[in-house]
């Protein structure tokens, strides 16, 4: 229907009835919203809409909506303003302000890189990168990421110039054992004291699937992640030997779950070799291994998924971890760091506002030096961490992932 129609002939109930039984899909169009409003007067006006019982009423606001689009909460609003400027629909003037667009169409695609490099982190990591990438890198496409707010950053990942660029990719039986102390690590404030945990990537088809070992630090978070076949000594102990000893400082304690993978014979050993001390979850204390069971769906989960991984292809994915994700997670990815407050109670309350990498982490620690191991200086960590920018290591973990699991598909088809 148009404005130009002439409806002037349904003036009765019974014809508006008859009407909507045979015109049910007529629309009314218009191009101007104040004609719209001129015809919805007149309507109301016609059937004499304050007089008419509560039946009528609603065939009169079914014709309108069915005639104009409009939705009924509308045709509510539109019959309330009639009522009360005494049979005319006055259009509303747009009263609020037009605010200066600060952040352009570039800054949102390149959010939108940043989020496809680092997997969509919380927004105050991804502002901390942000900073970095302007004032620690010198990136000048961050000038004014660099300055907005975390609540801002997710206003920017809802508009259509982001989603069009965005890539959105059993429990443990205790063993009753004397190895290592049930007590919770008390590093205050010094690194190297290691939380552990394992991650089964799934059986199929009676075939394991690989395992992850994950190793955070509690004070500065550095991560390091292993892939093995099994939790089998013959596959664990050399490749968690050997991701001790790629800690860039001195570790002290060695803290894990009561999985017997980690409490036995031959770990203790090699740990009383390296002189690092054994301790073990608490019974009734799920919380005591929080740090790092996070932190196997934050990065391990995020990285490699829930499907089934055959254990053949540990090897590959532990040359990507070394290459790449060791490397990023320590000198590129942004952490929350707690800042502790006593209340007036005694109780301790932990506020996350804090946004550092790890290797930065480590490097505010007063006198670091005395931690790290020989040939380890303040300067080459930082030299490490300046060879590339925060977004391009992100961008080539991506990448290595993409060229792993396509290869990981092309071997299972075969």
């Amino acid at each position: 229907m148009t404005i130009g129609m002439n409806d002037d002939n349904v003036v009765s109930i019974a014809q508006l009835r008859e009407f909507l039984k045979l015109s049910n899909s007529a629309k009314f169009n218009s191009a101007d919203v104040n004609e719209s409003y001129v015809w919805i007067g007149r309507v109301l006006l016609r059937f004499r809409y304050r007089r008419l019982r509560k039946g009528e009423k609603s065939l009169v606001k079914k014709y309108i909506i069915t005639m104009t689009g409009y939705s009924e909460t509308q045709i509510d609003r539109l019959i309330h303003r009639w009522k009360k400027k005494k049979g005319v629909i006055v259009r509303h003037e747009r009263t609020q302000p037009a605010f200066e667009r600060i952040y352009t169409a570039g800054d949102v695609a390149l959010l939108a890189e940043v989020d496809n490099a680092e997997g969509r982190r919380n927004g105050a990591a991804v502002r901390k990168t942000f900073s970095d990438m302007y004032h620690l890198y010198g990136d000048v496409r961050f000038e004014r990421l660099s300055k907005i707010s975390v609540s801002h950053i997710y206003n920017l990942r809802g508009t259509r110039v982001y989603t069009s660029r965005s890539l959105t990719y059993e429990k443990t039986h205790p063993t009753k054992v004397d190895i290592g102390i049930r007590a919770k690590p008390k590093p205050e404030g010094q690194p190297g004291f290691l939380r552990v945990d394992s991650v089964h990537q799934g059986d199929q088809d009676k075939e394991k699937g690989v395992y992850h070992i994950n190793l955070v630090d509690e004070v500065v978070q550095w991560e390091l992640l292993v892939c093995v076949e099994g939790i089998s000594e013959q596959f664990l102990l050399p490749a968690l030997e050997e991701a001790l000893r790629e800690y860039p400082y001195l570790l002290q304690n060695f803290h894990s779950d009561n999985g017997s993978e980690y409490i036995n014979r031959r770990v203790a050993e090699m740990l009383e070799r390296l002189l690092i001390k054994q301790t073990k979850s608490r019974a009734r204390h799920s919380n005591d291994n929080g740090l790092v069971e996070g932190k196997n769906n934050a990065v391990i989960r995020k990285n490699v998924g829930y499907s089934h991984i055959p254990k053949r292809f540990a090897v590959l994915i532990n040359e990507w971890y070394g290459s790449h994700v060791n490397p990023y997670n320590n000198y590129h990815r942004q952490c929350a760091f707690p800042t502790e407050t006593i209340g007036a109670k005694g109780k301790v309350k932990k506020e996350y506002k804090n946004q550092m990498t790890p290797c930065q982490k480590l490097l505010s620690i007063p006198d670091v030096e005395k931690y790290l191991k020989p040939g380890i200086t303040k300067e080459s960590l930082t030299k490490t961490m300046m060879e590339k920018t925060h977004v391009r290591a992100a961008q080539e973990k991506q990448a290595a992932k993409t060229k792993l699991f396509d290869t990981i598909r092309q071997e299972m088809l075969k």
